[in-house]
């Protein structure tokens, strides 16, 4: 088994640049798009250019999230809680959606480095394992099916009849 703590710690910086890398790129392309003065569909390029940038700041603000939440749990060794599961699970289907897009936008090298990062986010998340939830595990004392075993019918048995 990988060690948790040093695993959870190398996710944490991947994603933590990763996102501010996110927000910097956004950040390049949007000064592309004012210096060509591009609009879409005569939507004025300043609106253009503040939802690149925006855009950029909710994703890559999101990635860095992650990686906060993930540096929380290699601190305190413990497995991240419901929401913060959510969100690594988000990151991860998020990495893998961006993944498929860079391969075909921008070739291999950006590929491989998002499966990197899908890949130290899935074993974060498999690492420690989900905390059990309030209403699921085995019930005690109570009965245990129509026959008193283990509710499976044997060759030949007929099921009881329930209402007698």
């Amino acid at each position: 088994m990988a060690p948790r703590r040093p695993v959870a710690a190398a996710t944490a910086v991947v994603l933590i640049l990763e996102g501010l890398g996110l927000v910097a790129v956004h950040w390049v392309l949007s000064l592309f798009v004012r210096g060509q003065s591009m609009s879409l569909d005569g939507l004025d390029p300043d609106h253009t250019v503040w939802g690149v940038r925006a855009a950029g700041l909710a994703l890559g603000g999101f990635v860095a999230l992650c990686g906060v939440l993930v540096l929380l749990t290699a601190v305190r060794d413990r497995p991240p809680g419901r929401a913060a599961r959510g969100a690594l699970i988000g990151c991860a289907v998020t990495h893998g959606v961006l993944g498929a897009v860079a391969l075909g936008l921008v070739g291999w090298g950006a590929f491989v480095a998002l499966m990197a990062a899908l890949a130290f986010v899935v074993l974060n998340l498999l690492s420690y394992p989900a905390p059990p939830s309030a209403g699921t595990g085995p019930v005690s004392g109570g009965p245990r099916g129509p026959q008193g075993g283990d509710g499976h019918l044997q060759a030949g048995q007929q099921p009881a009849q329930q209402g007698q």
